[in-house]
């Protein structure tokens, strides 16, 4: 992808008279009259804190990209890690005050109003600072959540302007780049580029013929690495003299997408993304503008129309899946790990509806929350309160449900009684919503900004003790030590008195009374309120066992299955462990504006519904179509990338099938082929691209992926935006493809085939 033209009409490639300025990287932001990113930009003198004896001083600095964070040591020991570094993308939140369980445990021996968390996306720790004033800290947390709403907000266009990577390579900080320090710039972005194409590049773009590259020169530099091959072939396919694009060829192409044709949509485009002034005066788009559309997020994959709230949210709770954690409040190992917090805010600010509060007896009449009977570290439930309070309703303003695995005394249920009501307040739900039967489920839109308690109720408790256990019964701990089973129950359940229950959290209990699970039939005669959790095992052999039945208990009550789970409302997951399932539950929920509510097929809802899961070979949810995806990219880095098209969903439909590796090659390589598939239930299918290093010797190495529901897919050319391990942005890593889908067809017999040779690079695409 070639320069920034401003003046003078294109060549054949799009190329005019550049005149284009120098990057400015806070230009671009707007930030820079800002008073607080000036004082960013200065550096600051803080205090990194991880305990009360170890706490070393460090400066901190934005860099002149306006996203990067240098966080230097005053300490010159070579053993020593001189500089760190983050970026203002890989911050989930700012914290001020004494807000982490660090900062908390030295409350009243360091200035509250000094102390600022960074909270940091995926696993990584956070960041606890004292600064030299509390101005200082709120200036700090001011300008990081200002630099992230700006980044957020950026068009693709200047987005491509910003290259935090160049101050990077940039070693002697003279503004240009030596060929070394273009040599340093590749290995940031993993590209391993041969030494003669390198230096041929190179010498292409110093103009000034001067063995550096200054600003204008190293843009050129970045937009031809940038270049993608696969879509220049789809350009000149619509182009009618193989230069630009009138509108009248952009409007055939956006025909052939299933978008809007119309000459006013085809003009924005051009205004929107077009960098030639000469093009965009002429209502023209040049191959740097197509690019610069098609990798945009407006022809993302996931259709944009499902990133708002589009479904109908007036439907009962037990009518939707509902995105759900379990064991919230772990970091990592559930046997040593740390609990805290954070884990709960992580999960809340991507959407998930109920969360899982592990109580028990703590020191000082006060109850805590950890994995019990193992060495996880404790956090106090008061804590978690008050951080549920503070996120809530920040990513969702749906119904939030609390799963409390209560183990506590019936005092220290007290306390937790007054905490939820002190701490939550009006949030908090404590009794049936007027006008409406309170045995009946409501719906999200009803319980819109209300936070629900699931625990047991204390009339309950009787019934259930008295009870038989029955073909199935599930153990009264969720928390994962057992999975529950046939009659198997805690010892400690059995203890005298073990299960009194205090009043007051008793009635906190409205709409999500929590009872055991003992079997479809019994569960039947349960009010639509009862809601049951089950292991991931249970589910699945009722799935297989009572499909139907266990298909029509769920359109009528909630059902939580942990760890995992199949066709269920609520699929406990554990959000702080990346892999597969989370990013299938992150795909799941991507749509409906990532409320964390999705509502059911109606085959799913109906409570004389005959769908079987098991069985789809007719009748409700079963709708074959055929899905073609067509991959490309082309040659030149230091990973063999190969990439899996993956379906899941009911049995029938789950497979998967993978390129060929492409050798030495993952900043643009080309994978030129089609994929079939047959889906017969795309009402409940996921699509998942994943990336990975082929290894000859050893396990394959994950790149990317990215999963989203097969109803939310968009015919035509696209690109898949990849994300990391831990769902985070792989940016600008993508996928280009192009997808097709057929009603009613059978994918063919004969394996996957070549594509045309005429195919983009860098993808993974549908063929039409």
């Amino acid at each position: 992808m070639l320069g920034n033209n401003k003046k003078g009409d294109p060549d054949k490639n799009g190329a005019g008279t550049s005149e284009s300025k120098a990057i400015d990287p806070l230009r671009n932001l707007g930030v820079e009259e800002d008073e607080n990113v000036k004082l960013m930009l200065q550096g600051s003198s803080m205090v990194k804190v991880r305990s009360p004896r170890w706490q070393k001083r460090r400066t901190l600095k934005l860099m002149e990209d306006g996203v990067t964070v240098w966080c230097q040591s005053h300490k010159t020991s070579s053993r020593a890690k001189e500089q760190q570094s983050f970026s203002i993308m890989e911050v989930e939140c700012v914290r001020e005050g004494c807000q982490s369980e660090n900062l908390r445990r030295m409350a009243g021996s360091v200035p509250e109003g000094r102390c600022l968390t960074v909270v940091f996306k995926g696993g990584r720790k956070s960041l606890d600072l004292l600064c030299q004033s509390q101005e200082e800290a709120q200036r700090w947390a001011r300008g990081i959540r200002m630099l992230q709403e700006r980044v957020d907000n950026m068009t693709q266009k200047e987005k491509l302007d910003q290259y935090p990577l160049e101050t990077r390579a940039d070693q002697n900080h003279d503004d240009k780049m030596t060929y070394n320090e273009v040599q340093t710039l590749l290995q940031m972005i993993n590209v391993d580029l041969s030494d003669q194409y390198a230096r041929s590049l190179f010498q292409k773009c110093d103009r000034s013929a001067d063995g550096r590259l200054d600003h204008e020169e190293i843009e050129v530099f970045c937009r031809e690495l940038l270049r993608r091959p696969e879509l220049d072939a789809v350009f000149i396919r619509y182009s009618a003299n193989g230069c630009v694009l009138s509108t009248v060829d952009l409007r055939d192409f956006l025909k052939d997408q299933g978008e809007d044709p119309s000459l006013v949509h085809a003009q924005s485009l051009i205004l929107t993304y077009e960098l030639n002034e000469w093009a965009q005066k002429n209502q023209f788009m040049t191959p740097n503008g197509f690019t610069m559309y098609m990798l945009s997020k407006e022809n993302c994959v996931f259709d944009p129309e499902q990133s708002r709230v589009y479904q109908d949210m007036t439907r009962p709770l037990a009518h939707y899946f509902i995105s759900s954690s379990h064991n919230t409040y772990l970091t990592k190992d559930q046997l040593t790990g740390d609990s805290s917090v954070e884990p709960y805010i992580r999960a809340l600010n991507h959407g998930c509806r109920c969360v899982e509060l592990d109580c028990w007896d703590g020191d000082k009449g006060e109850p805590v929350i950890y994995h019990g009977h193992t060495l996880t570290s404790k956090v106090t439930f008061v804590e978690v309160i008050e951080t549920i309070n503070e996120y809530a309703f920040k990513a969702s303003p749906y119904p939030l449900i609390l799963s409390l695995e209560n183990h506590c005394s019936v005092d220290q249920q007290t306390v937790m009684a007054r905490h939820l009501r002190s701490i939550l307040g009006d949030k908090l739900l404590t009794k049936p919503l007027a006008g409406l039967d309170p045995t009946r489920l409501p719906s999200p839109q009803d319980l819109k900004g209300k936070i629900l308690v699931k625990a047991k109720k204390e009339h309950a408790v009787e019934e259930e003790a008295s009870s038989s256990s029955s073909d199935l019964s599930s153990s009264e701990d969720e928390s994962g030590r057992s999975e529950g089973g046939r009659g198997r129950r805690k010892k400690e359940d059995k203890k005298p008195g073990g299960s009194k229950l205090s009043p007051e959290l008793s009635d906190l209990v409205v709409y999500t009374r929590s009872v055991p699970f003992k079997g479809l039939d019994q569960a039947s005669r349960h009010p639509e309120t009862d809601m049951s959790s089950i292991s991931e095992s249970d589910a699945l052999r009722l799935v297989k066992e009572s499909g139907i039945h266990f298909v029509r208990h769920n359109s009528c009550q909630l059902t939580r299955i942990y760890p995992s789970g199949q066709r269920c409302q609520i699929v406990a997951l554990n959000f702080q462990t990346p892999g597969e399932q989370m990013d299938l539950n992150q795909g799941r929920f991507l749509q409906n504006g990532e409320s964390g509510y999705i509502l059911k097929p109606p085959f799913l809802c109906r409570p004389d519904t005959t769908f079987n899961p098991e069985n789809v070979g007719g009748g409700p949810g079963h709708r074959p179509v055929l899905l073609t995806v067509r991959k490309w990219d082309k040659p030149s880095s230091i990973v063999d990338p190969q990439v899996w098209v993956e379906i899941h969903g009911v049995p029938i439909d789950n497979n998967k099938k993978k390129t060929h590796h492409v050798d030495n090659n993952g900043f643009n390589p080309r994978w030129d082929c089609t994929f079939h598939f047959t889906v017969h239930v795309p009402d409940l299918a996921l699509v998942r691209f994943m990336v990975e290093d082929h290894d000859y010797t050893s396990s394959n190495d994950f790149l990317g992926q990215f999963t989203l529901p097969f109803s939310s897919l968009r015919t035509g050319y696209r690109h898949v935006r990849l994300l990391k391990l831990d769902g985070s942005s792989l940016s600008p890593a993508s996928i280009f493809i192009h997808v097709k889908v057929t009603p009613g067809q059978s994918s063919p017999s004969k394996s996957p085939r070549k594509s045309p040779a005429r195919s983009p690079t860098k993808s993974t695409s549908k063929k039409p």
